[in-house]
C-alpha cells in the first residue's frame, strides 16, 4: 500500500470512529510508523510503498485510535511549552490549558533569586519541569499520590536537562503539605465531579487515570493546605474547571488569600485561579 492510500484509508476509519481531527491524526500516526519522519515529508512521497513492517505498525496504531485511545498515548510523547514529555496511561496528558497555569505561575517567581516551588499532583511532571526549564534558579518539589505517575515524571526528568533542580516525592494531599517556606504552590488538581465523568469524551473517561480527574473537594483541600506551605506573600496558582471561576475565587477569598484573580484560557473559559497568601 502507498503512503497516500494508507493515509486516505486511515482518515476514513478514524472519522467513522468519531475522531474529530481524523486527517491530522492519521498523518501523525503515519509519520510515526515511517520511523518518525516529519509530516511534511509524507506529501513528498505519497506514491512510495510502505514496507510490511511499517504497514503493520501503522494499522495497529490506527486500531488503537479507533478504540479512542488518546493520540498522545499512542505516540508516546506530547509537547508542553518548550518540552517534549513522555506520555502514557500512568498520568494525565499535558494540555494547552495547563500551559496557561505555568505562564501565570512564572509571573509570580520571575525576579526572585532562588524561588522555591511546590507542584502538587505532578503527573507527567509537566508543570514542575516547565518551571525548572524556564526559571533555571528555581528549586521545585513535585509531589503525587501515585507511584506510577511519579515513575513517569522521573523518566521525563531524566530527559529534560533539569536534574538536580526538581525533587519528586510520593505524598498524599490528605496528609497536608506541611509547614514550609514556598514562594509558590501550583497545581492542576482533580476537578471533575463524579456525575460529570460519564459525559466526558471516551479518550478522557476510558483511558486517563480517574485518580487525577475526580476527587470531590480537592480544590478546597489544596487551597487550605497551601496556607501552611506558603511563606507570607507567596502565591497559589491552580487550574480550575470551566465555569468554576467565580466559585473558586470566592473560596480563595474566604480562606484568606488576597489579590485573587481568575485568568481565562485561550478559548475564554475560566481556567486559572490565583491568590497571594498574606500569612
Amino acid at each position: 500500500m502507498t503512503l497516500g492510500g494508507a493515509l486516505a484509508r486511515a482518515t476514513s476509519r478514524l472519522a467513522e470512529a468519531g475522531v474529530e481531527s481524523a486527517r491530522l491524526e492519521a498523518e501523525l500516526l503515519l509519520a510515526k510508523a515511517c520511523d518518525d519522519c516529519a509530516r511534511a515529508l509524507l506529501y513528498a512521497e505519497l506514491d512510495r510503498e510502505l514496507n510490511a513492517e511499517q504497514e503493520a505498525a501503522f494499522d495497529a496504531n490506527v486500531v488503537r485510535r479507533e478504540k479512542r485511545e488518546p493520540l498522545a498515548y499512542i505516540l508516546g510523547e506530547w509537547g508542553f511549552r518548550r518540552l517534549t514529555l513522555k506520555t502514557d496511561r500512568r498520568a494525565l496528558i499535558p494540555r494547552p490549558e495547563t500551559e496557561v497555569v505555568v505562564e501565570r505561575a512564572l509571573e509570580h517567581i520571575r525576579g526572585l533569586e532562588e524561588p522555591k516551588v511546590l507542584d502538587v499532583g505532578t503527573g507527567t511532571g509537566a508543570i514542575a519541569l516547565a518551571i525548572a526549564d524556564e526559571v533555571p534558579t528555581a528549586r521545585v518539589t513535585a509531589v503525587d499520590v501515585s507511584p506510577d505517575a511519579l515513575a513517569l515524571a522521573r523518566e521525563n526528568l531524566d530527559v529534560t536537562g533539569v536534574n538536580g533542580r526538581v525533587r519528586l516525592v510520593e505524598h498524599d494531599l490528605t496528609s497536608g503539605l506541611g509547614k514550609h517556606d514556598f514562594d509558590l504552590v501550583v497545581s492542576n488538581p482533580p476537578y471533575v465531579e463524579p456525575e460529570e465523568l460519564p459525559t466526558l469524551q471516551p479518550e478522557v473517561r476510558d483511558w486517563e487515570p480517574h485518580v487525577a480527574l475526580v476527587a470531590p473537594g480537592a480544590t478546597e483541600q489544596l487551597a487550605r493546605a497551601a496556607t501552611e506551605a506558603l511563606r507570607p506573600g507567596g502565591w497559589l496558582v491552580l487550574e480550575t474547571a470551566c465555569g468554576a471561576g467565580e466559585r473558586v475565587e470566592r473560596l480563595l477569598s474566604e480562606i484568606g488569600f488576597d489579590d485573587v484573580t481568575i485568568t481565562p484560557d485561550l478559548a475564554g473559559r475560566d481556567r486559572v485561579a490565583e491568590g497571594r497568601w498574606a500569612g
